[in-house]
Formats: C-alpha cells, sequence, structure tokens
C-alpha cells in the first residue's frame, strides 16, 4: 500500500514537471514573437512628456468645440469607456456624415509604426490633426482652432505651463502635440497574457493558453507580433482569398494613401490588444462576432481551415489580451466666453 502511495505521489510529480516543462516552452515561443504592455508610456520623438502638457492633452482630448460643430471630440471616436474606439461600423461625424472606416483603438496606440488603417500619419501628434480638418469628421480649421482656443484664459495658462518656452504657445501644432503626449498614456498592462509572459503561469487558462498555441503554430503572430499584436507593418487583406465584397467595402487600403499598385488592399495590421473590448471588426467594421474574425482571417490570409474548437482556443486567447484600462477623470473644460466661436452645424 506504501509503495503504491510512493508511486502515485513520483507519477503526480512528473505530470506537474511535464505541465511546467510545456508551460516554459510556450512562454519561451511566446517571448520570441510578443512583448507585455509596459506600464509606463515610451519617449515620444521631440515631444518630451510632462505633467504640464499631459493635463492640457487630456482636456483637449475631450474638448468638443475642438470642432465645427462644438459636438465631436476625440473621444466621441475613441471612447476611453468603450476600449478606446467607438462601437461603429464606422464613425460618424459633422452633420452625421459617416465616415469610410471603422475607428481603431486609441489604446496603446503609440506602440504602431503609423496611425490610420492606411499609415498616412506618421505619429499620434499627425494622426491628431487629420479628424479636425476632415469634413467627414470634425470639419474645422486651424485658424478657427486656435480662435476657439485663445478665447479662453485658462487654455492660454495651460498651453504657456505646458510649453513654457515658445512665446506664443497656443498653436495648431501644440494643440496636436499635447494630444499625442496624453494618448501616450493611454496603456493597458497587466492583462493575463502579460502576466503568463512575465512568468505567472495560472495567468491563462487551459484554452487561452491551448490557443496561443495555435495562434503561434498557425502564422498568426507573423502580421500580430510584438508589444501591440500588431500596428508593426502593412500587409495585404486576401493573401490566400479575398474575403466577400461587403467586408472588403471597396477599399484598397494604402493604395489611397500611395497611389501604388503594388499598394492595393495592403492595410497596416491593427492591434489585438482589448480586441474583445473595439468590435466590429476590419476596416469596413461589418463584422461584429470576434470567432467570425477569426474564421475569416485564417481563410483569407493563411489559406486554412480551422476547426470550431481552434477558433474558440484563440478566441478565449485573444480575450486574454485585455489588460487594465486607463482610469480617466473626465476633465472640468473652461467656460466659453464672448468671443468664443459659436457652434456650426452646417
Amino acid at each position: 500500500m506504501r509503495w503504491k502511495m510512493v508511486l502515485a505521489v513520483l507519477a503526480a510529480g512528473c505530470v506537474f514537471s511535464h505541465q511546467v516543462a510545456a508551460e516554459d516552452t510556450l512562454r519561451t515561443e511566446a517571448l520570441e514573437i510578443f512583448d507585455p504592455i509596459p506600464a509606463d508610456p515610451p519617449a515620444l520623438e521631440n515631444n518630451p512628456l510632462t505633467a504640464e502638457k499631459i493635463e492640457l492633452g487630456a482636456m483637449l482630448y475631450f474638448e468638443p468645440r475642438l470642432s465645427r460643430s462644438a459636438l465631436i471630440s476625440c473621444n466621441t471616436c475613441h471612447n476611453l469607456g468603450l476600449g478606446g474606439a467607438d462601437y461603429q461600423e464606422t464613425s460618424t461625424g459633422h452633420g452625421w456624415q459617416k465616415g469610410p472606416r471603422n475607428s481603431p483603438t486609441v489604446l496603446n496606440s503609440v506602440f504602431n509604426m503609423a496611425q490610420f488603417w492606411d499609415g498616412r500619419a506618421k505619429d499620434l501628434a499627425e494622426q491628431a490633426k487629420g479628424p479636425v480638418q476632415a469634413s467627414v469628421e470634425m470639419n474645422n480649421t486651424p485658424e478657427n482652432v486656435v480662435k476657439v482656443l485663445n478665447s479662453m484664459e485658462e487654455y492660454k495658462t495651460l498651453f504657456k505651463k505646458a510649453f513654457p518656452a515658445e512665446k506664443d504657445p497656443v498653436t495648431f501644432d501644440n494643440m496636436a502635440r499635447a494630444i499625442e503626449a496624453f494618448e501616450a498614456t493611454l496603456l493597458t498592462p497587466n492583462a493575463p497574457f502579460d502576466r503568463f509572459l512575465q512568468g505567472d503561469d495560472g495567468a491563462l487558462d487551459t484554452p487561452a493558453k491551448e490557443g496561443l498555441k495555435v495562434f503561434m503554430d498557425n502564422g498568426c503572430a507573423d502580421c500580430h507580433g510584438g508589444v501591440n499584436m500588431g500596428g508593426e507593418d502593412y500587409f495585404h487583406f486576401g493573401v490566400m482569398e479575398v474575403p466577400e465584397s461587403s467586408i472588403m467595402a471597396g477599399d484598397k487600403g494604402r493604395f489611397e494613401v500611395t497611389k501604388t499598385k503594388d499598394d492595393e488592399y495592403f492595410f497596416k495590421s491593427p492591434s489585438l490588444r482589448n480586441i474583445a473590448l473595439t468590435s466590429p471588426y476590419f476596416h469596413s467594421g461589418r463584422v461584429w462576432s470576434l470567432r467570425e474574425a477569426v474564421a475569416i482571417m485564417s481563410s483569407s490570409q493563411l489559406g486554412i481551415t480551422l476547426s470550431d474548437a481552434e477558433i474558440g482556443q484563440i478566441v478565449a486567447f485573444l480575450k486574454s489580451t485585455t489588460g487594465e484600462q486607463p482610469k480617466i477623470v473626465h476633465p472640468i473644460l473652461p467656460a466659453p466666453t464672448d468671443n468664443t466661436p459659436q457652434p456650426d452645424l452646417k
């Protein structure tokens, strides 16, 4: 009887050792492809992060008067309570116009090589300028934005604190730099996947670990690796099989920027971080189910048909990338003055 107990203990120890070895192997393979989201933002090129600049950027991020209608702010399309996106197929802009593409999440976007689906903005500062001026979005002008900001003494003071070396700090460029500084802080660290990468074997359950392996073994990580699980390069959508036309929505991707034939249907790979929070999916926003999105990508990009079980495992893994969401207190914005331009809804 004693020998049976000893053998049982030894067998259990062997099983445990095998499990630990398997998890170590899985983690080692994953660390060759992915990096955890850090707790602190990276340094920005030509835009040092300061508390004053971040505070100003937070106010401007929520400031609807940057739009001509005084209704639309950055947070309208990149809602920090909705995973940094807006839960729409494509965003609604000035005069209820619908934009051409789905709004990508702003969370962790500082790690992207470029911004927008087609990469037309090199960084978050350049990205911040685009929607403000786009007629289908905020429909404003740099001149009117500066007029709005200069009409309120509180903003003038905050710009001076954020850009103390400048004689006239209230500029359109500085507006964008302040928003960039704030957006750089919108990180989601400490996801279960991050904790697993950092050595916590219990951070992922069995389906998520199986999904991670399926994700890596089938080449999904070729386009969705790195710290942001995407955002590092442009890839052709429909390598093996072109998705149905409703999903493509007639969008030629990066071609619209470069006008180069070879760039037709190339898109910046989106980040898969917090993907469970940011439906609908793809540039057209036509797919609402994460399971369906995984199935489409397996056939269109990899030329394979994943089983229902494998799709479920990948979905379980993707859900494990949801990190701690930024805790943002909505700022109290300055009161308008007689000089503040009134909303123009036309």
